[in-house]
């Protein structure tokens, strides 16, 4: 029987590297392209230009759980201890030869790592960002906490990367795994945020009525719940669990069990007692995800209606419907055509475009009564 380690920390270096060498292109793009400009707008540009990337990620992680190629390198964090699926070629080869159909293969393997080759870069960038961040402290009105939270945030996200693939793909972990790449989108976004609305020429965040800003903080917290749910029943698997709209099973409330269905911690496909998961827990998944849905659409179709009043955020409102309308088109897609790849990566892409809209909206405003002018953490800095 061919046996691995499951931590195999032998490519590390190589695989960082590889991963400076991705980030030194959009690196240098961004200091050639703004050499003339302040230090703080180049450290705007770059942290728009990692928010791209990220959502790029987020999106290819989508990509590969869906292909089932998260277990397509068993170790962590190279593959089969080297640094690409061509060192693994033989591994990869008996694997593939035990099981023709299992989770090993060529393909998986390749998209498995270059996942973690982007993922690496990324974790690149945002160290140059924290990096510069804290040279340049003094100089800047933008808080070092932001881009040391998500520092740290990135290294937690590598952690539970490694945990997805060591412990074969444990639901808890791939939907942890989940939102923290999107937390991750939403702390960039936030940084974004903090240099536009303390850059010279800037009016500051806009002001909000009162109940307005309420409803769009409640909004917000109703779209990352429904996150969660979301990514809950991408990691079951539980999406077929109903083919039809918008009944299920023939019924406007199938038989479910809730309570097996939301047990957190269990293996894939398995319930607590280690038995094979019942078909009833995974209609539960996916008709609680649907149940939501229905209010968060309404909420998000609600917030439209109260930003279309302000004439500052009509750009805002018009994104947010048009994600609120991608997201019933590609949740309905997934249903009635049995998960096609494509309309799933855009559910997933729709989900974290909500999340970098509202969450430039919930810092890039505050309630008209305020007084204070940009997000910051309070971080006292040497003078």
């Amino acid at each position: 029987m061919n046996t691995h380690a499951l931590y195999d920390f032998a490519p590390v270096a190589r695989l960082m590297l590889l991963g400076v060498v991705i980030a030194l292109a959009p690196l240098a793009w961004v200091w050639l392209r703004n050499r003339q400009a302040s230090v703080a707008h180049r450290l705007q540009v770059l942290t728009l230009l990692t928010l791209f990337l990220t959502f790029d990620l987020v999106l290819f992680g989508a990509f590969t759980r869906l292909t089932d190629s998260g277990l397509g390198c068993p170790d962590w964090p190279g593959c089969y201890g080297s640094v690409s699926p061509v060192g693994a070629s033989a591994a990869i080869s008996a694997a593939q030869e035990a099981m023709p159909t299992g989770p090993v293969t060529f393909s998986k393997a390749w998209v498995e790592m270059i996942h973690r080759y982007l993922a690496t870069a990324v974790g690149v960038l945002i160290l140059v960002l924290a990096a510069v961040s804290w040279v340049e402290r003094r100089r800047l009105s933008v808080s070092f906490g932001w881009p040391l939270l998500t520092l740290f945030w990135v290294c937690l996200q590598g952690a539970f990367g490694a945990l997805t693939v060591t412990m074969k793909l444990f639901p808890a972990i791939v939907t942890l795994h989940l939102l923290g790449g999107l937390v991750l989108l939403a702390l960039l976004r936030t940084q974004a945020v903090s240099y536009q609305v303390t850059a010279p020429d800037s009016v500051g965040r806009v002001s909000l009525g009162h109940p307005t800003r309420v409803a769009l903080v409640l909004v917000y917290a109703l779209v990352w719940i429904q996150i969660a749910l979301g990514g809950w029943v991408s990691t079951n698997y539980a999406v077929l669990a109903c083919g039809e709209f918008p009944t299920c099973q023939g019924g406007w409330w199938p038989p479910m069990d809730l309570r097996e269905g939301f047990t957190l911690w269990r293996a894939l496909g398995m319930n607590a007692e280690g038995q094979p998961i019942t078909f009833a827990a995974l209609t539960a998944i996916h008709y609680m995800h649907r149940l939501a849905a229905y209010a968060v659409l309404a909420a998000l179709a609600w917030l439209v209606w109260r930003l279309w009043s302000v004439p500052t955020m009509r750009t805002t409102a018009r994104w947010v419907l048009a994600l609120l309308l991608w997201q019933f088109a590609s949740g309905l897609t997934n249903v009635v055509f049995d998960w096609p790849l494509l309309a799933a990566v855009g559910h997933t892409a729709g989900a974290a475009g909500l999340v970098i809209v509202l969450t430039g909206a919930v810092f890039g405003t505050r309630s008209a009564h305020g007084t204070v002018s940009a997000p910051r953490f309070n971080v006292s800095r040497s003078t």
